[in-house]
């Protein structure tokens, strides 16, 4: 009969190596093999447990990114100390929620231009009315293509700092929303790919995702108006200091510096870091459920299973700063 284990083999004894360890070298044979993080959320996680609010009710969703926020109406006039609590919720969580809010077009765009000025997007058609929504309007005819991990807009020069997303009709199963936490996937790096992107830039490309959209008589004149732009490999957070991974693989052409065949191999090991299920939290959209997220700090993900039902939803973004390493 063998002896019941004394302690989780993951705790090491002094010298010795964690059972992690051990498993990624008897998995070496695999190409490219990813296991998730161990310890390192736990400083975040503790932080964020001490955090109190006077005027919302706060429930985190994932362990270091996402709160559902409530006690607060959106069409209203919000009380200044009100909305400095919804910005503070949004800087700490990176991703906040909000349900059973029923605004309008107008109400939205009231309510994001407390954030700052909105952005138009020169691609994805608007609300009908208004020009800052953008708004995806998913059927049997148009299946969702945002199914891939991604900031939004880092081919502009200064990309949105916020995506404030609005439900307007919601399928009866699927169509949720993931983000992923890129301060935790920073932290997550070791020390060697640390120093390898401490002064990296990286190049940012407008056709990479929208080129085939445009016609061909008018890509010269798409290059002119949307040139490809660097921003740093890892920025740091204008509001928290915090350091963030600030590559994606829906926009960015290269490393600055290399050929795009000689950066591929950088850009799928940094992206990837998004795909690791320890730094995402989940959204499932209810009707009137609104998401504001913080466009520096994570990434997201529209999963795209709910074809060939309906799926509206309209975004006003904030238009933020150039990220700065």
């Amino acid at each position: 009969m063998s002896a019941a284990a004394t302690q989780d083999p993951e705790l090491p004894r002094a010298g010795e190596s964690t059972i992690k360890d051990e498993l990624e070298k008897q998995f070496n044979d695999w190409d490219d093999l990813h296991m998730g993080p161990r310890a390192h959320l736990r400083a975040e996680r503790e932080r964020l447990a001490t955090l109190r609010w006077e005027h919302l009710e706060v429930e985190p969703v994932g362990s270091t990114l996402g709160a559902e926020i409530s006690g607060v109406d959106l069409r209203t006039t919000i009380p200044a100390p009100v909305f400095a609590e919804i910005e503070q919720a949004l800087w700490n969580y990176k991703v906040i929620f909000f349900r059973d809010q029923p605004l309008d077009a107008s109400e939205q765009l009231a309510f994001a231009r407390q954030f700052g000025d909105l952005e138009i997007h020169p691609i994805i058609p608007p609300n009908s009315e208004f020009p800052e929504l953008a708004r995806f309007e998913k059927s049997e005819k148009m299946g969702g293509y945002e199914n891939i991990w991604h900031h939004d807009v880092t081919w502009r020069e200064t990309p949105s700092k916020l995506g404030i997303l609005r439900a307007v009709e919601v399928p009866p199963t699927g169509g949720d929303t993931l983000f992923a936490d890129m301060v935790a996937a920073y932290a997550g790096l070791d020390d060697d790919w640390k120093k390898r992107i401490a002064e990296m830039t990286v190049v940012h490309d407008y056709m990479r995702a929208f080129g085939a959209a445009v016609p061909k008589e008018q890509k010269a004149a798409a290059r002119e108006q949307f040139p490809e732009v660097t921003h740093p490999a890892v920025g740091t957070h204008e509001q928290t200091g915090q350091q963030y991974l600030y590559v994606n693989r829906a926009f960015v052409e290269r490393i600055e510096g290399k050929a795009r065949e000689e950066s591929l191999a950088i850009i799928h090991h940094l992206a990837r870091q998004a795909e690791t299920p320890e730094y995402q939290c989940r959204f499932h959209w209810t009707q009137d459920a609104i998401a504001i997220w913080d466009n520096r700090a994570v990434q997201h993900y529209a999963a795209s299973d709910y074809w060939p039902d309906t799926r509206v939803m309209e975004r006003a973004s904030v238009i933020g700063n150039r990220p700065a390493a």
